[in-house]
């Protein structure tokens, strides 16, 4: 409840119906109006949108009513006190040590012997909680401003977050255990009882090198029975999974709480602590019940061709003409899951639709999967606390990373799968060296209308390019005028996706074989020296692309799921082109189209072509036409004959266009190689270790078994 609702609602008279339900269905409690002689409480209601009283018409917000009833909204605190059997809310005025004594119910001799005093900060009052270390060195300060509210700290300058409670590990130490909760009054009421605990100042606050502080000792994590319990144990647990956690009984938030009830607190924690459970047994059951429900609500995908899905959902959700874009992305955020994972880059004209289709594909991934920005500081990859371990990044316009810096702590995190960046920090003791480090794996999707990006980040990432044609434009705009009249279609339920990428995240086997990788690496054009890099992105991809449909794929004799050609076959149809041009083995249809057009402008190299020239005779816009223009002078098959900045492009054609090379085999070729044996369906896919009524093909021709033969894997 909003705590200055709280407070109205101590001054108001109910005159004589207190017993009526307060509040009433809608959330609004009646009593006797203050602004007038009132004998009804059934005049005046008030709740968190205000008050209105329909007797003498007076109405306003709750601080307009606060002011009336003598309450500060501004600088009220919350005083905590034992009435009718719970705890109740008592506003007073300024905060002092006396009145958080009172508020906690605890001597107010003890808070000073734990060194708390009063001071101004920033001219107002406050209370100050000085953090020690194990030396008793005050190390950090925090000011408590408010006892009410959510806004009740602040760190003096200079000061970092600590574990509140150093000084007393010896007391823990000779204990054998310690109590972590959160928040110092919490940890000052079990000191006040004799029980060792520490205090983090914040569920989102831990940081697991305090973990080295606990060792020896057996820790015990209050929970508060609420979202923030959950994090607090999460979070901790995570550092600590040996640690067992404390669950307080309903009505009992925190154990401060249970105090001011007039529970007996050493008898409570007593018995929480002989009934507490080891955080990896709790994660480990929470952990199969939400994985046995994502699997649950995923089935009909785990039974389908998931890329078709995807392309057909994409295109409910609005997109129009990027299906292998969207399959490209799906696959590349599925692979935040293996060692490592597969980046790409979305590149186009400004206005081509790059983060609308980056949008719509990650809408079919819960939040866990990703973390997604506009652009970031040169040294935010280094700092920044968001986790990043098996989850992509995700940049909208890579320029918003355009220093050396930044994109050099990218680069290593894509090609390390961690970064370790030490640097200098100033600290009471002068000036010390700090290690950051950050884990992985991570992938990157970035987006950006650059014809390339830095050359070593270039060659990490799949080139994925949005069409720019009219006719993918006029697909665009019918599209829209679709869902402008109401033609469009209902937005699909997105839960089955989310539950599959939950499942694939917790319980899903990502241990895959590809049995006839080594003969793919034959087949593979060894003259082109990027598909040394290329090559692992291939695999991986067919790695996704299996783990996805694992409940249709057999597992071997060390539960690896197996590999089959259809997994090649759905990978290759999508990144053959794009593997060849970065290869530098094939030319994309729009750039190969575009040198042709100047060619035939030019007269065969005769007089230069301008941009709008290439847009008129491609039928394209000028912004269009410019890019790619750009590319293709960057891959050296136009030359702009225009050296002064600023001045539009004087193209002319440059190298010749490579003949067509395939860098990597065809699904047929390479089936083929490995058995000669010809395809019945592209509908089906290997087993090879199929022990039904196929059973009688060999190992390297089980391409093609029926999917109603294959049981799905059991959970």
């Amino acid at each position: 409840m909003n705590e200055l609702l709280q407070a109205i609602l101590g001054k108001l008279d109910r005159g004589d119906s207190p017993d009526a339900k307060w509040p009433d269905s809608k959330g609004e409690y009646w009593a006797l109006c203050p602004f007038h002689p009132d004998h009804h409480a059934t005049n005046f209601s008030v709740s968190e949108r205000g008050y209105n009283c329909f007797a003498c018409a007076a109405k306003g917000s709750l601080k307009d009513l606060a002011a009336t009833l003598n309450i500060s909204a501004s600088s009220v605190d919350v005083l905590r006190c034992c009435q009718g059997g719970k705890a109740t809310f008592i506003f007073s005025g300024p905060i002092s040590l006396a009145a958080y004594a009172e508020a906690k119910k605890l001597p107010l001799s003890f808070l000073k012997e734990l060194g708390l005093s009063e001071r101004k900060h920033r001219g107002e009052p406050a209370i100050v909680i000085p953090y020690y270390n194990q030396d008793g060195q005050e190390i950090a300060t925090r000011y408590r401003i408010s006892l009410a509210g959510s806004d009740k700290f602040r760190w003096a300058k200079n000061s970092k977050v600590q574990l509140y409670g150093l000084w007393r590990l010896a007391e823990a130490k000779a204990a054998g255990y310690v109590i972590l909760v959160e928040g110092e009054s919490d940890s000052q009421t079990l000191w006040h009882y004799g029980l060792p605990a520490l205090g983090i100042p914040g569920a989102d606050t831990w940081r697991k090198e305090w973990a080295a502080y606990l060792e020896g000792l057996t820790v015990y994590l209050w929970q508060e029975p609420d979202g923030g319990g959950e994090a607090f144990a999460h979070r901790i647990g995570e550092s600590l999974p040996a640690a067992r956690v404390m669950v307080p009984p309903a009505g009992c938030k925190d154990i401060s709480e249970w105090h001011l009830l007039g529970g007996d607190v050493p008898a409570l924690v007593q018995r929480l602590m002989r009934e507490a459970r080891p955080y990896s047994e709790l994660r480990t059951e929470a952990v199969h019940q939400e994985a046995a429900e994502a699997r649950r609500k995923a089935e009909p995908l785990l039974r389908a061709d998931i890329l078709e899905e995807v392309a057909k959902l994409c295109r409910d959700l609005g997109l129009v003409g990027e299906e292998r874009n969207a399959k490209l992305l799906y696959l590349a955020l599925t692979s935040r899951l293996l060692d490592k994972p597969v980046s790409a880059v979305v590149k186009g004209p400004s206005s081509g639709g790059k983060s609308f289709t980056v949008e719509t594909a990650l809408k079919l991934f819960p939040p866990s999967a990703y973390y997604a920005l506009s652009s970031m500081s040169e040294r935010a990859l280094a700092y920044s606390q968001e986790p990043l371990c098996h989850r992509m990044l995700v940049l909208y316009e890579a320029a918003g990373l355009e220093s050396e810096f930044g994109t050099y702590l990218l680069r290593t995190l894509l090609s390390e799968g961690h970064i370790r960046y030490e640097t200098v920090e100033k600290t009471q003791d002068g000036l010390a060296p700090r290690l950051i480090e950050r884990e992985g794996p991570t992938g990157v999707i970035l987006t950006t209308t650059w014809a390339s990006l830095h050359p070593e980040n270039e060659t990490r990432m799949l080139s994925l390019t949005v069409r720019d044609d009219p006719h993918q434009t006029a697909g665009v705009l019918e599209k829209l005028a679709a869902r402008a009249d109401g033609r469009g279609p209902q937005l699909p339920d997105l839960e089955p996706w989310h539950a599959l990428q939950k499942w694939l995240e917790l319980a899903a086997s990502r241990e895959v074989t590809i049995p006839y990788a080594s003969t793919l690496a034959t087949l593979a054009n060894p003259k082109a020296v990027r598909l040394r890099r290329d090559f692992s992105v291939v695999l991986n991809l067919i790695k996704t692309h299996t783990i996805l449909h694992q409940c249709q794929r057999e597992r071997d004799a060390q539960g690896c799921i197996v590999a089959t050609l259809a997994d090649y076959a759905a990978v290759h149809d999508l990144v053959i082109d794009i593997i060849s041009e970065g290869a530098q083995a094939s030319v994309s249809a729009t750039i190969r189209e575009t040198v042709q057009a100047v060619a035939e402008l030019s007269r065969q190299g005769q007089q230069p072509v301008s941009v709008s020239d290439i847009a008129k005779k491609l039928e394209v816009d000028k912004a269009a036409a410019s890019r790619r223009a750009r590319v293709a002078t960057e891959q050296g098959y136009l030359v702009n004959m225009e050296d002064r900045r600023g001045k539009p492009a004087r193209l002319l054609p440059g190298e010749p266009l490579p003949e067509e090379q395939p860098v990597l085999p065809s699904p047929q070729t390479l089936q083929e190689k490995i058995s000669g044996f010809t395809p019945l369906s592209t509908h089906q896919h290997v087993n090879s270790q199929h022990t039904g009524p196929h059973a009688d093909i060999t190992a390297n021709e089980r391409f093609y078994v029926d999917l109603a033969d294959v049981e799905p894997t059991p959970f």
